[in-house]
């Protein structure tokens, strides 16, 4: 490392007297030599390469049956394996063999292999997946000479740093890639529900997915994930999933859990306008509007009001809700976390418990039959913790779960996230219910959900 920054200092070379602002020339090799091979024999070693591959059985036509049969002796309706990959990148953070990578590089997938940068290639185990954070966990079977990533702290980066994305674009083999820090706390960008991400402009193209970004003391400060391009090729602005929440997913790997419990609020939030800033007089539009608290919440028993501007968490800065619920998260259910909030122009310091979100009622998981237009969808009670986990704004009701391909309560419309309110004017107030009332049967069905916030009716014929 310290060659790097006598190449960095040595690189300005600034005459003394009068001409203090002249840049002169060089005048050694060292002072011309600016390398990062020092960081990435650092980090390098710990970057792998993740192939997902899913097998799927299909069925060729009757027609296309004919026509094998015919001319290449092959037997009607054969299935045919027809095998779906993917490629991306992963970085290796525990000796131990855990391997961080994106969740939508083996979404789906059943079969994972890992090839290590000396060319070994090694089964892996999917032990945790999290399309919220778009954050997946591998486990390599067991082997033996593995370098793990130090994780850094993003929280102490700063717009201008240097950084380098190391990763496997376009599966051409390992590359580094060098830019810098050129945005920090970046939502709305789409790729998780934690949109809170850190902006480079160092080279990221597909298949670096899942791939390292890390800073001049080789340190990972977050998981390379998407990029802005119309084209699909890099054009400079890349996000990568900062080191604290790939910190947490870690450590719930760690402790054996499948997912990734986070912290109840029982707080709705949102952005704070112009409008709503001088309306309130603040200095500018910053922070999570509180819009609404639920009854016997954390945030109903530590004091917040319908009204407070959320402005820091744990003495650290809440921009926007998307802030807010970055921040949040990263505390675990465990323990307590001060909240400073705006009231009425006052600041105020309350104490939040942390807590997962509540599974009540129970979940009763039920997948509907019979003749009605639910047939084939897998349904759950509404309840906080399954609002949490769906990102929903409703906590009563029956939610749709599963829809599969080719099901009656596909063909009529239903979609996963859906909530079912009533059904022919009747509340719906569990699954049981919702099971019952639909092998009753009915000539007219008559279906109130919620999808989106918004609650529409339907009617179907029976």
């Amino acid at each position: 490392m310290r060659r790097v920054a006598l190449a960095l200092a040595s690189l300005l070379v600034v005459a003394s007297g009068a001409d203090a602002q002249t840049r002169t020339a060089p005048s050694s090799q060292a002072q011309v030599q600016l390398s990062f091979s020092p960081v990435v024999k650092i980090a390098a070693p710990a970057v792998v390469n993740v192939y997902g591959a899913r097998v799927e059985r299909t069925r060729r036509s009757a027609g296309m049956d004919e026509f094998f049969r015919r001319f290449f002796g092959d037997a009607p309706s054969t299935p045919r394996d027809r095998v779906q990959r993917s490629l991306g990148s992963g970085v290796i953070v525990d000796p131990s063999g855990l391997v961080v990578t994106n969740h939508h590089v083996i979404a789906e997938m059943t079969e994972v292999k890992v090839a290590l940068p000396d060319n070994r290639e090694i089964e892996a185990e999917i032990v945790l997946r999290d399309p919220r954070t778009d954050l997946a966990v591998l486990k390599l079977k067991p082997t033996q000479g593995l370098r793990a990533l130090e994780l850094g702290d993003d929280d102490a980066l700063e717009v201008g740093d240097l950084v380098l994305a190391i990763g496997n674009p376009f599966g051409v083999g390992r590359t580094v890639t060098q830019g810098i820090v050129s945005g920090l706390a970046r939502t709305n960008v789409g790729v998780s529900d934690y949109g809170y991400f850190i902006q480079t402009d160092a080279a990221i193209n597909p298949g670096n997915s899942g791939g390292a970004l890390v800073d001049m003391r080789g340190r990972l400060i977050g998981i390379n994930s998407a990029i802005f391009s119309a084209s699909g090729g890099s054009v400079g602005i890349g996000f990568a999933i900062p080191a604290s929440m790939v910190k947490v997913v870690v450590e719930s790997a760690k402790a054996g859990s499948k997912t990734v419990r986070r912290p109840y609020l029982g707080a709705a939030l949102q952005g704070v306008t112009q409008e709503i800033a001088d309306s309130l007089s603040l200095d500018r539009p910053a922070g999570a509007l509180v819009s609404s608290v639920r009854e016997h919440s954390p945030a109903d028993a530590a004091g917040l009001k319908r009204g407070d501007v959320v402005l820091e968490v744990d003495g650290k800065p809440v921009e926007d809700a998307d802030g807010f619920g970055w921040r949040f998260a990263l505390h675990g259910t465990s323990g307590e976390v001060p909240v400073t909030v705006n009231r009425g122009g006052a600041r105020r310091v309350l104490t939040v418990k942390l807590q997962p979100a509540p599974e009540n009622p129970p979940r009763d998981l039920l997948k509907i039959g019979g003749r009605s237009p639910f047939a084939g969808a897998t349904v759950v009670n509404a309840s906080p913790a399954v609002a949490e986990e769906l990102q929903l704004s409703v906590t009563e009701g029956v939610v749709v779960t599963e829809v599969p391909e080719g099901s009656v309560a596909a063909s009529v419309g239903l979609q996963k996230g859906d909530i079912l309110l009533a059904l022919n004017g009747e509340k719906i107030a569990s699954t049981r219910e919702l099971d019952r009332m639909a092998r009753n049967g009915a000539p007219v069905w008559r279906i109130t959900i919620s999808r989106g916030g918004q609650v529409m009716t339907t009617v179907l014929g029976g």
